[in-house]
């Protein structure tokens, strides 16, 4: 059952207080329009989820993964999103926190098209 917009809004706050070493160091480059001058915004509300990193402009939303991610739930997350028009794009704590160079690159790549 989806969370009530309530739940949700309050959710995503806690989530924006407590973030992971992996989204902490992914926020330092995409925060500010750092990023090609696209705004992201971090733990943000998209219908019944919460993206970790959402560029309205273009529909994409940024997933920072541990372990735990790659189950049913997030295939039915991601395919309700992309039914809905917006493109998740999922890099791994581990690929984030050893190179990150590598991550902007594919974040500056789905930017690009």
């Amino acid at each position: 059952m989806p969370y009530t917009p309530r739940k949700t809004v309050r959710r995503a706050r806690s989530l924006r207080r407590h973030q992971t070493e992996a989204e902490k160091r992914l926020w330092g480059y995409l925060r500010d329009r750092r990023l090609n001058g696209f705004k992201f915004v971090r733990q943000e509300p998209v219908g019944p989820y919460i993206a970790d990193f959402f560029c309205a402009e273009l529909g994409l939303i940024v997933e920072a993964d541990g372990d735990s991610h790659s189950g049913p739930h997030d295939l039915i997350r991601d395919r309700w999103l992309q039914d809905k028009g917006f493109l998740t794009l999922r890099l791994s704590n581990r690929d984030i926190n050893g190179n990150l160079s590598g991550c902007m690159d594919r974040i500056a790549g789905e930017l690009g098209r």
